[in-house]
């Protein structure tokens, strides 16, 4: 298994650039990035924390800046990460993004992030052009290899980044004035962009580990993810964010919502294997959460909409810091494992990382229902959320600090 594994990283590795003196932490394009994103998504939560206590008032629209923060601050470098380290393995002959170039990019990211903070007094404008100019390399970056590969067969990955950069661009049109469409709704509709990459990069993360641990197990079966669930379960969450976006009041998304529910847990079905039983594997599990908290969101939204009841912004956490936290969190796990060079295995960590991020959603979730308990369940959602990538940070660090252990570069 070691020796498979090893012989395909360094297939996907011979076109590694020759640069000489390549510090551990820029020698692929996910180092520095899960270095720096763990600590920043619980400073995020942290800071955001005081603002929702009233303890600190830096923004004139602070609800705006933590949406965004993390959907497209969060977002973007996790897309970077994802795609600098499975593009030029799914494309071999494309060149890694490393060394003096990685940090150039990471420090436009920064720049990104500094910038928004200080919108207010920046000014929309160059705030815009900094955000919006990384995710248009990123564009630029994927488009020969992804776009134009003949066979298509990740191009809805590319296209779902240039929808989610057209609607930040419609976001910070809609903060300059020049559009008169609320901002918040905008957010709200990127939410459901960011729900359909992650189940595009969920499939591919999928087929990848399940099948490295039914190959380590030696087990005679294969894991397929059907891409017609997937497909299913995309339209109808394309579907509920467009009939939210223009008719946020409208009855139908109750069923929308029930069938965005149904069709994520019949994704479920895929780890029903034919031949081999891998229910009792951890990581199916894990990745499994992701897809439970996203049908949480979708059903538990069309209730709170048909039934008036208000909440809709605490249910929509099972999206935001369930299934968004989760995927984040164990896309990171299992970078750092198989990238480094590293057998991928299940650890007390990893298994209280998830267990603490699904309870934080839940928290958020019970709200609407013990409305006496609004900020201890709040502050208890907080944490539970910041703990995992603390505990992340601190047991991958030395991982993304030194070289690969199979010595391969990278």
């Amino acid at each position: 298994m070691a020796k498979n594994l090893k012989k395909k990283a360094a297939k996907h590795y011979k076109f590694y650039p020759d640069e000489a003196n390549i510090p551990p932490y820029l020698a692929y394009g996910f180092r520095p990035l899960f270095l720096i994103l763990p600590l920043y998504m619980a400073l995020l939560m942290l800071l955001w924390g005081f603002v929702f206590r009233g303890k600190l008032n830096i923004f004139d629209d602070p609800l705006s800046w933590h949406i965004y923060e993390m959907l497209y601050g969060v977002g973007v470098a996790g897309i970077m990460a994802f795609i600098f380290t499975a593009v030029p393995e799914l494309f071999p002959g494309v060149v890694p993004i490393v060394g003096k170039l990685l940090r150039r990019i990471v420090a436009l990211w920064i720049l990104g992030r500094i910038s928004f903070w200080l919108i207010d007094f920046l000014g929309v404008y160059v705030v815009a052009f900094i955000n919006i100019s990384l995710w248009v390399y990123i564009i630029f970056w994927v488009f020969k290899p992804v776009v134009l590969d003949p066979l298509q067969r990740h191009a809805s990955i590319a296209y779902t980044i240039v929808v989610l950069t057209l609607l930040q661009i419609l976001f910070f049109a809609s903060k300059g004035g020049f559009v008169g469409i609320d901002s918040f709704s905008i957010l709200k509709l990127s939410l459901g962009g960011f729900m359909v990459l992650i189940l595009l990069a969920l499939r591919r993360v999928n087929m990848e580990v399940i099948n490295q641990i039914i190959e380590r197990k030696s087990l005679d079966d294969v894991f397929v993810a059907k891409p017609f669930r997937y497909n299913l379960a995309i339209f109808c969450i394309i579907l509920f964010s467009s009939v939210e976006f223009f008719y946020p009041t409208n009855s139908a998304l109750l069923w929308i919502g029930l069938a965005s529910a149904a069709a994520l847990l019949g994704m479920l079905n895929d780890y029903h294997l034919q031949f081999e039983s891998i229910l009792g594997e951890p990581f199916v599990w894990y990745l499994g959460s992701i897809i439970a908290m996203m049908a949480l969101g979708y059903g538990f939204l069309g209730f709170a909409i048909f039934t008036g009841m208000g909440g809709e912004n605490h249910f929509r956490h099972f999206l935001t810091t369930g299934a968004f936290g989760i995927a984040f969190f164990m896309v990171m796990v299992i970078i750092a494992y198989i990238h480094t060079g590293r057998v991928l295995q299940s650890n007390l960590w990893i298994a209280s990382g998830v267990i603490m991020l699904i309870f934080a959603a839940l928290c958020r979730s019970l709200i609407p229902f013990f409305s006496a308990l609004y900020c201890p369940l709040m502050g208890l959602s907080m944490l539970l959320w910041i703990l995992p990538f603390v505990i992340y940070f601190l047991k991958t660090k030395e991982f993304l600090l030194t070289p690969r252990v199979d010595g391969i570069k990278g």
